[in-house]
């Protein structure tokens, strides 16, 4: 049965740490014929370094073929309305490229931020579900509303520093930045975090940061499930108490989605989210991690992100592992 790759939710934690362990196996020995004569159709509807690096990269090694295409630009704009009659700037429709490229390639990628404009459209998260819906091959998330990639990487690069994670204090926080970014990696890092068995905290600076409540129910299930806790506080001190990992992102308001000035005005209060010594210092010798990019001294201060324990970099790195690994499941 085809299988897409767009949330991790949708995969159980067995199959998961599956693709988890061999991409270990593949960080020792990287270079294996497993995707020879496969082809990947990649499609950035927006900008990247890590994802298309590593993807392209980690294709390659696996001798695959990665096409790149960015639609708009050096491929034709697509419309993903349907009964419409196409009288804007789309030259074709979804159903057509979706199955076009699936007669092309054995698997189709999205990367496709959401509008900022109504969240109640952009939670249904349609582009990569519309290539989902007409595609005969299996679909992969570079990041929509949700980053399942990075969750993977994530979560090696946890495992790899402190083995078994079940029972961990894992904390998410909102930290600034001078402008509205997607949710995609705060939706993730929930996800992935409460099906791993830790306790998971959510630091925000107001209700007018919480989530979507999709990811909030999600998480508190698979942390029922799992036998653990899930909360949220907007208290600073209390939530840097004693945890183990802290992984740090900035997302805009649900509350003021769509309105940039209202979202601005409520954010320009909270730049002392930033993540700093002194927070660390809270924490029972955490580590911190970040899915980059990263505005240093912003973010997260220059001590923090140079700091032995900061496992960014090695996140990043681990991209390109688990990204191989996840392909060879489901081609």
């Amino acid at each position: 049965m085809m299988k897409n790759f767009i949330s991790t939710q949708s995969w159980s934690r067995s199959q998961l740490q599956d693709i988890l362990d061999f991409a270990r196996s593949l960080k020792e020995n990287p270079y294996q014929p497993l995707l020879k004569n496969k082809s990947v159709a990649m499609l950035f509807f927006n900008p990247s370094l890590r994802t298309k690096t590593s993807f392209e990269i980690g294709i390659s090694e696996l001798q695959g073929t990665a096409v790149i295409l960015q639609p708009g630009k050096d491929a034709w704009p697509i419309e993903f309305k349907d009964h419409i009659e196409m009288n804007g700037d789309e030259e074709e429709h979804v159903k057509e490229v979706a199955q076009v490229l699936s007669s092309y390639c054995d698997c189709i990628a999205i990367r496709a931020f959401p509008a900022f404009e109504d969240w109640s459209i952009d939670r249904t998260d349609h582009v990569i579900n519309s290539f989902a819906k007409y595609a005969t091959v299996p679909v992969v998330n570079m990041e929509t509303i949700e980053h399942p990639c990075q969750e993977l990487a994530h979560i090696l690069t946890l495992q790899e520093h402190y083995g078994d994670l079940q029972g961990k204090d894992y904390l998410l926080t909102w930290t600034y930045h001078p402008k509205p970014l997607n949710t995609a990696v705060a939706n993730s890092s929930l996800l992935i975090a409460s099906k791993f068995g830790m306790n998971v905290k959510l630091l925000c600076p107001s209700e007018d940061y919480l989530l979507d409540e999709r990811y909030i129910n999600a998480a508190s299930k698979n942390c029922l499930s799992e036998g653990t806790s899930f909360s949220v506080t907007h208290d600073i001190e209390s939530a840097y108490s004693g945890a183990e990992i802290v992984y740090a992102k900035s997302w805009g308001s649900l509350v003021h989605y769509g309105n940039l000035s209202a979202e601005l005005n409520c954010r320009k209060d909270f730049k002392h989210f930033i993540v700093d010594e002194q927070k660390m210092g809270m924490t029972n010798n955490a580590v911190f991690s970040h899915c980059l990019p990263l505005r240093r001294n912003v973010k997260a201060t220059d001590a923090v992100m140079d700091a032995d324990y900061c496992l960014a970099v090695k996140e990043a790195a681990n991209r390109k592992h688990v990204q191989k690994s996840m392909l060879t499941k489901i081609l």
